[in-house]
C-alpha cells in the first residue's frame, strides 16, 4: 500500500522504528504478525523531536516475497527512552504495543471478537441492535475478527468466493427467448417462482390449464348460450390462427437482452463496439407573452424584449411558491436578471434597479390561468397532446448499442430556468441558461450518421469514445458541473454497473474483519496521521458516514467524515459523541452515539486547543488517503463501498430478525419497511414530514372506524339471532372509538357520497350511450336510485343509539360470524398499515432501496415469505433490476 503522506513536515517520530516487512508494495507493513497502517516518516509525535532516519535492506525470499532486514543501529547512537502517557489521549513517543489480532475475547452474544475492538454503536434513532447472523460471512456491524485460532495471512487479495452466485454461463451465446404464450395466474398465488420458470413448448401442442387458470374459463353460472352466440364462437374458433399475434408487452419481453445469463460480467475498458443514437431533445424556443401581460416597475409597464421577458417569467411562474419568498433566491435571481437586462434592456427605456419595485403579479396570474386551462382540457384533447409529444420524442427514446435496441435515460436537454438547489444552497435562484447545440458534446460510434439537432445550430463536439457509457454531456453554468445522458436504468450497461457495485460490496465480506482489526489497533498509534486515519475509518464504518470531500465557498456547506469541523462534534463523557452537521443534499445529520473509549479520547485530542470553531477535526487525512489505504486491502475498495456493504448487510440482518413467521402479507411488508427504515436511519436518508401527513392519518383512522361501524351492525344482528353471543367475549365488547355523534357524521357523509356516485354513473352511462347511438337513460332512473339511497339511510338514522340493526339481506348465524371475522382481519390490516405509514413519515426508503440495498436481498426475501415483489418494488425498480429477479429464496448477501 502506498505511503500516506502527511501534510505537516514537522510530524516526525521520536524513535527509530525497526524496519518491517512490506506487503504487496502497498505501503502497509507486517510486524510481529500484525498488520500496520501506512505511515509517514514525517509524522508527528507529542514532543516533536526528530528521529534518525531508518535504513532498510531488502531481499527477496524463495517464494518471491520481498522482505526487509532489521537495520543495524549506528555506532555510538543510543536509543532515547520516553515515558508513556498514562492518559492514552496523545500519540506515544515510544513504540506502542499493538494489540495482537490473534487475541480474541468472547463477546456478550457468544461471538468471538478482537481484544480492544469497539463495541457496536447505539444510535439515538433505534434502541435495538440486530442480532448477529449465525453465518460468519454475514457479519453485523459489530463483528470483528472471524476465527480466534486462525493466524492472519499478510495476503489481502483473494479470488471471489465460490458462493458468489454469478449466473451459470449459457452455452449458446444467443439469449433464450421466452415463450409467446403466457398463463395468467391469480394475483394471490403464493408460488415462489417455479411456475414462472416453466418452459412452454414452441410446438403446436395445446397448453393444459391448471387450477390457477380457472379465471380464463367462461363462467358456468351464466345463462345457456343462444344458437347465435354458439355459431359466433364456432366461427372464431375456426378462424383462430395457429400462432396468435404477440402483445406489445410480450414483444418487449422477448426483445430484452438477458446479459446476466451470459456468464460473469466483465469490467473491461471497452464498453461497446457500435453506438447509434439521435442526440438530445432541446426544449422549444421561447414564445413571447401576450401584449397585455407585462412586468410592472414602480407601477409602470415595462416593455421587455423576449430574452429578458423570459427570465422575468421564470420568477413570475414561481411567485406563489416558497422559493420566491426566500431572500437568497431573490437576491441571486435579481443579480442575474440585471445582467440580462444589460444585454437586452427594456424597449421603453425604463431603468430597473431595485427588486422591491418589481411587480410580477400580472405575469404570475397569466401563468396560473394557463395552468388552469391545461387542467380543464377534455380527456380527448389531453390524449391528443400526449400522442403528439410521444411522436416528437419517439426517435430519442431508444438507441442502437452493438446492434441491440436499448432505451435511453433522460434524453431531454435541461430547459432554462432558475436554479433551485437542495437545502440551503448558496446559488439558489441563479439563472440556468438555455442550452444550444454548440454547448453539447456528442459521443457516437464511428461511421454512423450524425443526428441533426431539433433546434438551429451545430454540435459543439463529436467524439467516438467506446470506453465510456454516456451518449451526451454538457457543462451547466450555475455550478460548472458536467451533466450526462446515459442509457436508461434497465439497460444492459446500467445493469452490469449495478451488479458489479453490489458484487464488490459482497466481496468486502472476506476482508472486513481484518480491516476492522487493523484500524482498531491503530487507534492508539504513536503517529497522528495513523490515529486520525483509524478514527475516521471507525466512524465511516460504524456510522456509515460519507468520506466527505472539500467544498468551495460557492457550494452548500455540506460535510462528511473527513471534513467535520470543531463545532460538528460535541463530547459527552464518558464515551458519547454528539454529531450535528449538514450532510449530502443539505440534510441535517443529528445523532448521539456511544463509541469505543479510545475513539472518544482521540476525538477529544483532535479538538484540543488551539483548535476552535471552524477548524477541521481530521486535519491530517483526506478521502483520497482513506481510499488509498482501503485499496491496499482489496482492489476497487473505497469508503463508498463500505457504505453499500454496511447498508446491505444491516438490511439482511434486520430482515432475518424482524420478519414474523406465519404472519399476513401486510405484517411482513411492515417488517420489511421497518428493516428498510433502520438502514435509512443509518445512512441518514431523512425527509421532511409531508404537510398532509396529519390529515392522511386522520383519513386512515376514519377508515378503521368505518370498518368498526360495519362490525357493530353485524354484532347487533348476531345478538338478534341468538342472545347467547351478548356474553361471548369475542363479540360482547363495544367499539370504543365510535360514538353516536361520529356515526351521524359518517352516515351523512356516506349518503352524500353514494348519491354523488350514482349521479356520476348515470352521466357516464349516458355519455357512453350517446357515443354508441343508443337511447339515453331516463333521469327517472337516477331519481329512483337516489330515493332508494335516502330510504336506506333514513332507516339507519332510526337505529342510532339503539342496540338494534337490520341487515340488507337475511344471513345465517354462520354467515354473520364469518363476516365479523373478515372485518376483524381488515381492522388488523388497516391498523398495521396506518402504524407503518406513521413510522416512515421522516425517512426516505427509496434512496437506500435504489442505491445501497442489493436488490437480490429483497427478491429472495419475497420468494421465501410469499410476498409479491410488486408490493415492494415499483415497476421502474423491477425494470432497473431484471438481473436480480432470478435468485432463489435462500440467497444471502
Amino acid at each position: 500500500m502506498p505511503k500516506v503522506e502527511s501534510s505537516d513536515s514537522e510530524d516526525i517520530p521520536l524513535h527509530r522504528t525497526p524496519a518491517t516487512a512490506r506487503v504487496n508494495g502497498a505501503g502497509s507493513t507486517m510486524k510481529n504478525g500484525k498488520r500496520q497502517l501506512p505511515s509517514s516518516d514525517a509524522d508527528e509525535a507529542v514532543n516533536g523531536t526528530p528521529a534518525p532516519k531508518k535504513q532498510r535492506r531488502s531481499s527477496r525470499s524463495s517464494h518471491g516475497a520481498r522482505t526487509t532486514a532489521k537495520s543495524e543501529e549506528r555506532p555510538g547512537r543510543k536509543r532515547k527512552k520516553v515515558e508513556s502517557s498514562s492518559s492514552g489521549d496523545e500519540p506515544l513517543a515510544s513504540p506502542t504495543k499493538r494489540i495482537p489480532v490473534k487475541a480474541i475475547l468472547p463477546s456478550a452474544n457468544g461471538r468471538a471478537v478482537a481484544s480492544g475492538v469497539p463495541s457496536a454503536v447505539k444510535t439515538a434513532a433505534t434502541t435495538s441492535a440486530p442480532n448477529p447472523s449465525s453465518d460468519d460471512d454475514d457479519l453485523p456491524l459489530s463483528a470483528r475478527v472471524k476465527n480466534k485460532n486462525k493466524a492472519i495471512s499478510p495476503k489481502r487479495e483473494s479470488p471471489m468466493p465460490a458462493d458468489v452466485p454469478f449466473p451459470e454461463t449459457v452455452i449458446n451465446p444467443k439469449p433464450r427467448r421466452r415463450a409467446t404464450k403466457k398463463v395468467k395466474k391469480d394475483s394471490d398465488d403464493d408460488s415462489s417462482g417455479d411456475d414462472a420458470k416453466r418452459k412452454i413448448s414452441r410446438s403446436k401442442k395445446k397448453v393444459k390449464k391448471g387450477p390457477d387458470d380457472e379465471d380464463l374459463k367462461p363462467s358456468t353460472s351464466k345463462a345457456p348460450q343462444t344458437p347465435r352466440s354458439q355459431s359466433v364462437k364456432q366461427k372464431f374458433k375456426k378462424e383462430e390462427p395457429e400462432s396468435p399475434k404477440k402483445s406489445k408487452g410480450e414483444e418487449e419481453e422477448e426483445e430484452l437482452y438477458r446479459w446476466w445469463e451470459q456468464g460473469a460480467v466483465e469490467d473491461g475498458s471497452k464498453k461497446w463496439t457500435t453506438l447509434e443514437h439521435n442526440g438530445i431533445l432541446f426544449p422549444p424556443l421561447y414564445q413571447p407573452l401576450p401584449p397585455h401581460v407585462k412586468l410592472l416597475y414602480s407601477g409602470r409597464e415595462v416593455d421587455l424584449p423576449p430574452e429578458s421577458e423570459e427570465v422575468a417569467g421564470f420568477f413570475a411562474a414561481m411567485l406563489n411558491t416558497e422559493h420566491a419568498k426566500d431572500l437568497v433566491f431573490q437576491k441571486n435571481f435579481f443579480h442575474d436578471f440585471l445582467e440580462v437586462l444589460k444585454r437586452h434592456p427594456p424597449r421603453n427605456k425604463i431603468k430597473i434597479a431595485e427588486f422591491d419595485k418589481c411587480d410580477f403579479s400580472t405575469m404570475a396570474q397569466w401563468f396560473e390561468e394557463e395552468r388552469e386551462k391545461a387542467r380543464a382540457l377534455p380527456a380527448s384533447a389531453k390524449k391528443q397532446l400526449k400522442e403528439e409529444k410521444a411522436k416528437l420524442e419517439e426517435k430519442y427514446v431508444y438507441c442502437t448499442l452493438d446492434g441491440r435496441k436499448e432505451k435511453v435515460g433522460n434524453f431531454r436537454a435541461e430547459p432554462p430556468g432558475l436554479f433551485r438547489g437542495r437545502g440551503e444552497h448558496p446559488k439558489k435562484g441563479a439563472l440556468k441558461l438555455r442550452l444550444s447545440p454548440e454547448d453539447i458534446t456528442l459521443n457516437i460510434g464511428k461511421g454512423v450518421p450524425i443526428p441533426t439537432p431539433n433546434v438551429p445550430g451545430e454540435w459543439g463536439k463529436i467524439i467516438h469514445d467506446d470506453t465510456v457509457t454516456w451518449l451526451v454531456h454538457w457543462k451547466e453554468n450555475v455550478n460548472g458541473n458536467l451533466k450526462y445522458v446515459f442509457l436508461a436504468a434497465g439497460s444492459s450497461l446500467k445493469g452490469q454497473s449495478d451488479m458489479q457495485k453490489f458484487e464488490k460490496a459482497r466481496e468486502l465480506k472476506k476482508h472486513v474483519d481484518l480491516i476492522r482489526a487493523d484500524y482498531t489497533n491503530s487507534l492508539t498509534s504513536k503517529l497522528m496521521i495513523d490515529r486520525q486515519l483509524a478514527t475516521a475509518l471507525y466512524l465511516i464504518d460504524r456510522l456509515a458516514l460519507r468520506a466527505g470531500n472539500e467544498k468551495g465557498e460557492d457550494e452548500a456547506d455540506t460535510v462528511g467524515c473527513c471534513s467535520l469541523r470543531y463545532e460538528h462534534i460535541t463530547l459527552e463523557p464518558p464515551d458519547r459523541l454528539c454529531f450535528d452537521f449538514l450532510g449530502k443534499d443539505s440534510i441535517r445529520y443529528v445523532n448521539t452515539v456511544s463509541v469505543d473509549p479510545q475513539v472518544y479520547k482521540n476525538i477529544r485530542l483532535f479538538k484540543k486547543p488551539p483548535k476552535t470553531i471552524g477548524d477541521a477535526v481530521f486535519d491530517r487525512v483526506s478521502p483520497n488517503q482513506i481510499n488509498k489505504y482501503l485499496t491496499g486491502w482489496m482492489s476497487g475498495l473505497s469508503a463508498k463501498v463500505f457504505r453499500t456493504f454496511n447498508a446491505s448487510i444491516t438490511f439482511q440482518d434486520q430482515l432475518s430478525n424482524r420478519t414474523p413467521k406465519d404472519a399476513s402479507v401486510v405484517e411482513k411488508i411492515a417488517a420489511y419497511n421497518e428493516a428498510n427504515r433502520q438502514v435509512a436511519i443509518l445512512c441518514n436518508h431523512q425527509k421532511a414530514v409531508n404537510k398532509n401527513h396529519d390529515s392522511n392519518m386522520e383519513k386512515l383512522g376514519n377508515q378503521i372506524r368505518a370498518i368498526k361501524y360495519q362490525r357493530r351492525k353485524l354484532r347487533y344482528a348476531l345478538f338478534k339471532i341468538s342472545s347467547k353471543y351478548k356474553t361471548d367475549p369475542r363479540y360482547a365488547e363495544d367499539e370504543s372509538d365510535i360514538d353516536d355523534e361520529w356515526i351521524a357524521e359518517y352516515e351523512d357523509e356516506s349518503r352524500e357520497k353514494e348519491i354523488e356516485k350514482a349521479t356520476k354513473k348515470w352521466e357516464k352511462d349516458n355519455e357512453k350511450a350517446e357515443a354508441e347511438g343508443e337511447p339515453s337513460i331516463p333521469k327517472d332512473n337516477l331519481i329512483s336510485k337516489i330515493d332508494q339511497i335516502n330510504e336506506e339511510y333514513d332507516r339507519l338514522k332510526t337505529e342510532r343509539g339503539t342496540a338494534h340493526a337490520e341487515l340488507k339481506k337475511s344471513q345465517s348465524e354462520a354467515q354473520v360470524i364469518a363476516a365479523i371475522d373478515k372485518l376483524d382481519e381488515r381492522i388488523k390490516t388497516a391498523k398495521v398499515k396506518r402504524q407503518d405509514r406513521d413510522n416512515l413519515k421522516e425517512v426516505s426508503l427509496g434512496t437506500s432501496k435504489i442505491n445501497y440495498l442489493d436488490p437480490r436481498i429483497t427478491v429472495a426475501w419475497c420468494k421465501g415469505n410469499g410476498v409479491p415483489v410488486e408490493k415492494l418494488f415499483t415497476k421502474s425498480l423491477i425494470t432497473k433490476f431484471p438481473w436480480a429477479m432470478a435468485v432463489d429464496s435462500d440467497w444471502k448477501f
